[in-house]
Order: C-alpha cells, then structure tokens, then sequence
C-alpha cells in the first residue's frame, strides 16, 4: 500500500472538486457480452456468478484509480481490492455476504468460494469487512438496466458496487446489463471505459 502526497499527486485538483460535492457518487450501467465466459462456466462446471466476479476483480485491480482509499483523511494506493459477494444458499430467500481473497485460478477460485458459501453460517463475517473490497450483486431473474445501493453517507467511501443481472440472448450472442456505482473523487469515465475493456478482453479470451 502507498501514501499518496497530494502536493505532486496529479488528481489532486480533481480530488478536491469532487470533494467540495455534496453527493459525489455516481453510477453507470453498460451491457456486456458474456457468451463466451457463459460457454466456459458450463464446460467446466463452475459457476457462472463466481467466475464472472473473479475477472470483475481483475478489471478492477487493472484500473489504479479503483484501487484509491482515505484511511484518517489521507489518501491511499491499495495494492488490490478483494471480492465481497451477495449470495443465496439454495432454497433460501436470504441472502448472505461471502468475502474471500481472489486466489488461485478461476476455477479454483469458484471451488473455493462456493465450499466457504455452503459453509458459512452467518449473515456476514465481519472480519473480512475493510475497506479493500469490491461489492457484488446480481439480480438473475432480470435484465439490470439500472441499480443504486444502500451506504452510509461517508465521502471517502471509495468501495466500488458492481451489480449485473440476468445474461440475455440476441443475434446468437448472450449480453448482461452491468451497474457499476463509483466515487467520482477518484473514478472519471475515462477509467469505467479502462475496466470495461480489462474485462471483456478477459472474457473473450478465455479458452474452453
């Protein structure tokens, strides 16, 4: 983790206009094809929610800006964010929130949280609830074109919240409404679009 000296920091212009803001939060929904990763989730027998979170947190540790946090009024670089998912055990209309290292390979990964999953008990374990995660939801039983969140009103929140919904057939090619919910004290369009390419370059290139 790095500190960053705002008198050499390039954003710092930015970061002190954005924070004179009342609500400086903002969120953003785009589709994005996933055919091929759904095609890899049903040959490997992993589960599609999973993976997709896995190369979500890769995208987002690709991008620098996602990766800014304010720790007793001082900005700093985390070395990377950690997935924090919304998940529901089978039978259940309770959700339940699953926070895990991404580790291993994607398919390891998807073994490893689905086994912490079944084998938690509670709502929430607290203590893997800093400020280095990356919120995920899903709503697979629509289309997401759009999602706010739930927060407490804290400015120096900077915890993305990505929320994708139901994957979608078209012209041979199945697409899912993706939210992505940012601080603007950090996140600029320029850098969704930087995480939007991270992401479907890793999805089209798996392999099957």
């Amino acid at each position: 983790m790095q500190k960053i000296d705002l008198a050499v920091w390039p954003r710092a212009e930015l970061f002190r206009f954005f924070s004179a803001v009342s609500q400086p939060f903002y969120s953003v929904t785009f589709r994005v094809d996933v055919t091929n990763l759904h095609a890899y989730a049903r040959a490997h027998g992993v589960s599609f929610y999973y993976a997709l979170g896995y190369l979500v947190t890769d995208a987002v540790n690709a991008v620098e800006n996602f990766r800014y946090t304010i720790r007793s009024g001082e900005v700093w670089l985390l070395d990377e964010r950690m997935p924090s998912f919304t998940d529901l055990k089978p039978g259940s209309q309770q959700f339940h929130i699953v926070t895990l290292p991404k580790e291993g390979d994607l398919d390891s990964f998807c073994r490893t949280t689905r086994a912490k999953s079944e084998a938690q008990q509670t709502f929430l374990d607290q203590s893997g609830e800093l400020d280095d995660l990356i919120y995920f939801s899903c709503t697979p039983w629509f289309d997401l074109t759009g999602c706010t969140n739930e927060r407490d009103f804290d400015k120096d929140d900077n915890i993305p919240r990505i929320t994708w919904g139901k994957y979608v057939p078209a012209d041979g090619r199945e697409t899912l409404g993706m939210c992505l919910e940012v601080n603007h004290r950090f996140v600029d369009g320029w850098h969704l679009g930087q995480f939007y390419q991270h992401l479907q370059q890793a999805i089209d290139a798996l392999k099957i």
